[in-house]
């Protein structure tokens, strides 16, 4: 049994010594043994123990602290007794010297005497020791706690005479950006973001648009503006003026009804706080009114932007004028009502402004009449539209002296039959095409995707942008101008284009040609908000401004109202149109892409072919 067990099991004794030799090639199975390059270093263990140490708890890392303290201290205070030569001769008085000293250092009362009395001062130096130590970390807890609630922007507003933007979305820094712009004329106030995302988030992204030199101020807190306690944080009830803005994505006018109804519970329902909004979908309009209440104004932003575009349709170049015409940067549209308006003639009244344009009458009700006849008399109540720098624009008591030369008008050309392919599509473009259609444009819709087929055969190219839920709606744009670019190339010729683009990020990257205009819908909705939300008797007089039909914004040539080559100054040209029925409110020369709106009446140029007059009359 014995030699069958042994035959069996393999063996188990040391192999016998042999002399030394080249290493076998092929080493037996198994797991091999640590040797000296797989044990960890010093330093990892020393790593390793600290982190079994820390991981004890308060008590072991008090303990070592102290050891550590001790270690540190009692030979460096026994070298400085030693070393001193007042110190005393006697070991026992050294000892004393020694222990006073790190008594002193680690702040540990350090009286000698009956170990009684050694105790208790170490008891109270303790009980002193750890008392420091609970206020300071009470204290330092409070001001962490504090500042953590800084960054996360929960504390609350107490400002007065605020606009109040409540949510956030692409058209955010725009409106931001403009408020700013408004209160740093008036030269104080602030504006306060409340939105659903982090704070230095929102404050990073409106950076830029903070004046700088100025006493306005930029608020950004954090919260859901739908929650009337995180309304309550920002105190609307004392805002100049509120705007909410839908945010991106999925159920946003859902969101922009439960923010009305947030604001009306937390600010009451008799509270006289100006509320702008916008809401995306025109079907959701009605819901947000009921909910803003009486004397609310609520934009519909989709069909703010198919009027846009169907203007810009018919009068090519006017993008840029409307972008200038509607932000804070330079001149606006005021109502002006100085003494002595009643009883004046409206004709008088738009030669009585030297620093500004007459662009109609505001009713005492609030109704515009844009571009009135001269003969129009206003009423008590009554007040005077101009396009001028700020609301101080001068009104004389009486018309100055006004050039009487009287040029002959070109007639106007009759206006041809005009078609236009219409590529891309979203949820506007049925309004645009009906838009174009009341305007007696013939519409052709181009559902290809890819390369447009024969575009040279429309007069004009609308661009319209991706459906609004695809998260990227500018991008069939950017690729639909590349193929018209690479087709003028290719013909020679360029295609009067008009391209629709929410986001104003994407315009320099779009390939404009030089007959390309681009209409950032997102950016001019942005603009009339902060516009309206300024001075809310302005909302109807832009409802009116970009209708379809009747008296618009229309840009003219020049040399309609004086012959080719005519030196005149700007005043005159003024008057030369109010005989022909439109209101002049500046001019784009030939070889600018900007327009100059309200310039100078005083100023004086030669007018030529290419030269635009940008007006307001009838189409």
């Amino acid at each position: 049994m014995r030699k069958e067990r042994e035959s069996t099991v393999p063996s188990q004794r040391a192999p016998r010594r042999t002399r030394p030799g080249p290493a076998p090639a092929v080493r037996a199975a198994g797991p091999p043994r640590p040797g000296p390059a797989a044990w960890p270093g010093t330093r990892a263990r020393a790593r390793y123990w600290v982190d079994r140490t820390v991981v004890r708890g308060v008590t072991a890392l008090v303990a070592w602290l102290a050891l550590a303290c001790l270690v540190l201290v009692a030979p460096a205070s026994a070298l400085l007794v030693w070393t001193d030569s007042k110190a005393p001769d006697t070991l026992q008085g050294k000892a004393a010297t020694v222990w006073r000293t790190v008594g002193q250092t680690l702040r540990l009362g350090g009286e000698v005497g009956p170990p009684l009395r050694i105790a208790l001062t170490v008891f109270l130096a303790l009980v002193s020791l750890l008392y420091v130590s609970f206020l300071v970390g009470i204290v330092t807890t409070a001001l962490t706690d504090r500042l953590a609630e800084l960054e996360r922007g929960q504390t609350t507003v107490v400002e007065r005479g605020h606009t109040l933007v409540l949510g956030w979305s692409e058209q955010a820094p725009t409106v931001v950006a403009e408020l700013l712009a408004a209160h740093a004329q008036r030269g104080h106030g602030a504006v306060v973001v409340l939105a659903d995302r982090d704070k230095a988030e929102l404050e990073r992204e409106s950076r830029d648009a903070l004046p700088s030199r100025t006493r306005v101020r930029l608020v950004c807190r954090r919260g859901r503006p739908a929650d009337p306690a995180a309304l309550a944080r920002v105190t609307p009830a004392a805002a100049r003026a509120v705007v909410v803005l839908p945010p991106d994505g999925p159920g946003a006018d859902a969101q922009v009804v439960r923010t009305l109804l947030a604001l009306r519970a937390t600010v009451g329902e008799g509270c006289p706080v100006p509320v702008v909004a916008a809401v995306r979908d025109g079907a959701h309009l009605p819901a947000a009114r009921l909910a803003a209440g009486p004397g609310a104004t609520v934009l519909d932003v989709d069909d703010l932007a198919a009027r846009l575009l169907v203007q810009c349709v018919l009068e090519p170049g006017l993008a840029l004028v409307l972008e200038d015409l509607l932000d804070f940067a330079g001149a606006e549209l005021h109502t002006l009502r100085p003494p002595g308006l009643p009883g004046r003639r409206y004709g008088e009244l738009a030669a009585a402004c030297p620093d500004a344009c007459a662009v109609g009458i505001v009713r005492a009700d609030g109704t515009p009449h844009l571009n009135p006849p001269a003969r129009t008399v206003l009423a008590p109540g009554d007040g005077l539209l101009v396009l001028a720098e700020d609301h101080r624009a001068t009104v004389l008591p009486a018309a100055p002296a006004v050039p009487a030369a009287a040029w002959p008008a070109r007639p106007p050309s009759p206006a041809a039959a005009r078609r236009v392919l219409v590529l891309g599509w979203n949820r506007r473009g049925e309004r645009v095409t009906e838009g174009l259609a009341a305007a007696g444009v013939a519409a052709v819709r181009d559902d290809t995707t890819g390369r447009p087929a024969e575009p040279e055969a429309y007069d004009q190219v609308l661009v319209l942008a991706g459906p609004d839920d695809d998260g990227h709606p500018d991008a069939p744009t950017l690729v639909t101008l590349l193929h018209l670019r690479a087709r003028e190339r290719e013909r020679g010729r360029s295609l009067a284009t008009v391209a629709e683009l929410t986001d104003a990020r994407n315009r320099p990257l779009a390939p404009a040609g030089p007959r390309t205009d681009l209409v950032v819908t997102g950016r001019l909705a942005a603009l009339l908000l902060a516009q309206v939300s300024q001075n809310p008797h302005l909302a109807a007089a832009f409802d009116t401004l970009f209708a379809p039909t009747g008296d618009g914004v229309r840009l003219r040539p020049a040399t309609d109202f004086v012959p080719p080559g005519t030196e005149a100054t700007f005043a005159a040209l003024v008057t030369a149109a109010a005989r022909h029925g439109a209101a002049a409110l500046g001019y784009r020369p030939r070889d600018a892409r900007r327009p100059r709106l309200n310039p100078p009446k005083t100023e004086t140029r030669r007018w030529t072919e290419g030269d635009v007059l940008i007006v307001v009359g009838p189409a």
